[in-house]
């Protein structure tokens, strides 16, 4: 099979491996996975029993416990997702028995910029089109059930609006006095449709609703999304679901999805979503599919479930945090290991020349345009100036108790010197590295690094969280923002000290997880600051919080929930070969 990425985009490459991919029957049986712990959901894709297979594994060894995180990205990203489906490959070349777990991509990104999150080249996982378009409707799922809450809410809002006291009390429904303007979630669509941030909804006669501003956000951003991520059984994930708070009262009380008598119907919406999804590496290693991405607003892995599934199943498990060190890591470390119990062995940090470029000052990289020669040719001076992003990042792992072990994602534009730079402070910062080229070359390309991966997983760490969980709220963001981004200190806004008051006066609230939202784009909450920028302030704006996650969530910056779409989006190249059914253009 011709499966050159210098010859073949990503999708020809799918459709070519797709032919001989292996059958989810083989698949499942390379897991252990038994007849009644799996459904069929179609060619090369089945759905895991989590509920039996928690039960039943509960006594299995536990394997290896890997994390892919990154450096600070450029808007193209860096490939954390490649850089985990190549992992798994090198592994398994190496005669490991290796288990991938990654995240299900938004429809945003796939029609838009950055793509369908499959990987790339020799590294990506297959069936490579209902991966992307779908998959098994996890994310459709959400979206109604998300939406199902809207409809809810604003029912309620129009009936308490236009009812009396008697009329409500006769049908049943207790006042709740709704706050139009504390309505705290908006309608949900999986597309990046900036033209829906901000509507009008209700306009009309008394029948059509009650008239208030609303908007939409992408619906990987939604609580569900992260409730589905952290749930630790179908009883917990119900009764998260039910605690979600959704807007506030006239007096101020917190108005939840229970209140609104939903929560039942919306965790009936997202039954079959507790299952993690299986699918296969190019190579035929085992690859769980679970909850979404989005790091910078929400959790930004994929599930605890699938983590404590593929751990019991595999002599290694290769998980994926979304972005940087910085946030995905950080999450992983403070919120996803707390929840899960699990530690990582080994801490795999994806850096590349052309972002540490971007880093020492080089050009800005914009999606949809070539680079600029400054990347596509040797500037050691400038890769050694960006290289302080890769030691910041690394300092966070080391600041864990973790290995880290940085990856050097190889692109053919690189040049040897780049590579020797880049170990040699990697080296001199505490951590190993390998140069990978599993983009090209697959697993054999992933050799190297899985030897380092299975070196530092042998060693002893010295794991331990940056926080106690009964740390008070600031003290938690204040150490966040100045031991892992590097800022000298927080301002808080009026709007969130008043927030902040009320929260550290709530017992319940003290002891909720704290789920930062920064740019991704930077150490800092400013995207332009690169490198390792110091003599900055982190000013958080907002304090809202998730109780169903259980997180209060920090707001640094001015973060949207929902991104626009570029103006040479990937659309524009996906369509559907009408002889023969396939879907063409996907990456």
């Amino acid at each position: 099979m011709n499966l050159d990425p210098t010859q073949l985009a990503d999708w020809q490459i799918a459709e070519v491996a797709e032919i001989q991919m292996q059958s989810i029957e083989t698949i499942v049986g390379k897991l252990g996975v038994k007849t009644d712990e799996w459904i069929p959901q179609g060619k090369g894709i089945a759905k895991l029993n989590a509920q039996a297979l928690c039960k039943r594994l509960q006594s299995n060894p536990v394997g290896k416990y890997i994390d892919i995180t990154a450096i600070t990205p450029t808007p193209l990203g860096e490939g954390k997702t490649t850089t985990t489906l190549g992992l798994v490959e090198g592994l398994a070349y190496l005669g490991k028995k290796s288990v991938g777990a990654i995240r299900q991509p938004s429809g945003g990104p796939t029609f838009n910029i950055k793509g369908s999150a499959a990987g790339g080249g020799r590294a990506q996982c297959i069936p490579l089109a209902p991966f992307a378009l779908g998959l098994t409707g996890d994310i459709d799922a959400i979206t109604n059930a998300h939406n199902l809450c809207m409809v809810a809410l604003s029912a309620r809002m129009q009936h308490e609006h236009n009812y009396d006291d008697d009329r409500l009390k006769k049908i049943g429904i207790p006042r709740l006095d709704i706050d139009p303007s504390q309505v705290q979630i908006k309608w949900a669509i999986d597309f990046c449709a900036q033209a829906l941030r901000n509507i009008t909804i209700g306009q009309g006669g008394k029948m059509d609703g009650f008239e208030m501003e609303s908007g939409f956000q992408i619906t990987v951003s939604s609580e569900l999304m992260a409730i589905l991520a952290i749930a630790e059984d179908l009883k917990d994930m119900r009764k998260r679901i039910g605690r979600m708070v959704v807007a506030r009262s006239r007096n101020g009380r917190e108005i939840t999805t229970a209140d609104l008598e939903v929560d039942g119907a919306m965790t009936a919406l997202m039954l079959d979503t507790f299952n993690p999804t299986l699918v296969q590496s190019l190579e035929g290693n085992p690859v769980l599919v679970h909850a979404g991405p989005f790091a910078n607003i929400a959790i930004g892995q994929n599930s605890v479930i699938a983590d404590k599934i593929g751990i019991r199943l595999g002599d290694y498990l290769v998980t994926e945090s979304g972005f940087g060190a910085d946030i995905g890591f950080e999450k992983f470390w403070n919120l996803k290991c707390r929840y899960s119990g699990l530690t990582p062995d080994a801490v795999v940090i994806v850096a590349t020349v052309r972002a540490l470029k971007m880093h020492g000052g080089g050009p800005d990289v914009k999606p949809g345009k070539p680079l600029e020669r400054a990347y596509t040719e040797e500037n050691v001076a400038l890769l050694q100036a960006g290289c302080s992003n890769l030691i910041a990042h690394i300092q966070t792992v080391l600041k864990s108790g973790s290995k880290p072990v940085v990856c050097i994602n190889s692109f053919h534009t690189d040049t040897p010197a780049e590579h020797a730079l880049i170990k040699n402070v990697a080296e001199a910062a505490g951590a190993r590295c390998a140069v990978s080229e599993h983009w090209l070359k697959g697993g054999e390309g992933a050799s190297e690094l899985a030897q380092q991966v299975i070196d530092a997983a042998e060693e002893p760490n010295t794991f331990a969280y940056l926080y106690e969980n009964d740390t008070p709220i600031q003290t938690r963001v204040e150490k966040i923002a100045t031991e892992i981004y590097g800022a000298d200190a927080v301002d808080w806004s009026p709007k969130a000290q008043e927030k902040l008051k009320c929260f550290e006066a709530d017992c319940e609230a003290e002891s909720l997880g704290i789920c930062m939202v920064k740019t991704h784009l930077s150490l800092s909450h400013d995207p332009t600051l690169k490198g390792a920028p110091t003599g900055w302030r982190l000013p958080i704006q907002d304090l809202l919080v998730y109780r169903g996650a259980g997180f209060i969530v920090p707001v640094a910056g001015d973060i949207k929930l929902m991104p626009g779409t570029g103006s040479n989006p990937g659309f524009r190249r996906i369509d559907v070969d009408t002889d023969t059914g396939k879907v063409t253009g996907l990456f």
